[in-house]
């Protein structure tokens, strides 16, 4: 039957085609979304606080402006975690470290994986216990630091709303998170990404 055929039958036959709706729902809540803008729009601020310049384009020297103590003190979480980046996805490779449910990183025994590429097994020789606890201690202070500036940065939270906000950074760090990496299941069970 050719498709001409067939329309004029739907047609003659008083069927209407019915239309279709199409709504595309985002699979983030109106939490994440409010709390990823204001991490976003706290990212900027701090660009501004790190980038300010101290000559005007006319070439004189200008006094850069001021930042309230909590500003500055997000812009160093912000450089902590980026310093620390690849050392923690490192840390998550070999299994010492997992992205738990507050939003923070779990510590676990320093051992390493027999089936371990060469390039880990270096790592995790020059990588002593000392520095490994400083690393986790200074990214996980860091992130309680964004958390908190996020709560107190947006008028649509307050001190209540942490527990909830903690949620999304744990899981947005869940799913930034390399496939095999220890990340905690939302019953609470540790498992692999």
């Amino acid at each position: 039957m050719s498709i001409a055929l067939a329309l004029a039958l739907l047609l003659a036959s008083g069927c209407t085609l019915a239309k279709v709706d199409v709504n595309v729902v985002s699979e983030r809540t109106s939490l994440e979304n409010q709390v990823l803008g204001t991490y976003n729009a706290l990212s900027e601020d701090v660009l501004l606080v790190a980038s300010v310049r101290g000559v005007s384009p006319t070439g004189k020297v200008e006094t850069p402006p001021k930042h309230s103590p909590e500003q500055q003190e997000a812009a160093q979480a912000l450089e902590t975690i980026a310093f620390h980046a690849d050392d923690v996805d490192t840390l998550k490779r070999l299994g010492w470290v997992g992205e738990n449910l507050d939003g923070t990183l779990t510590p676990f025994a320093r051992e390493v994986p027999e089936k371990a590429p060469a390039d880990l097994k270096a790592f995790a020789a020059r990588y002593s216990e000392g520095e490994f606890r400083q690393v986790v201690g200074e990214v996980n202070r860091s992130r309680e630091v964004l958390m908190n500036r996020v709560v107190r940065t947006n008028e649509n939270f307050t001190a209540g709303d942490l527990p909830a906000i903690r949620k999304v950074f744990a899981r947005i760090n869940r799913q930034n998170s390399a496939p095999g990496t220890r990340v905690q299941q939302d019953d609470g069970a540790w498992g692999a990404r």
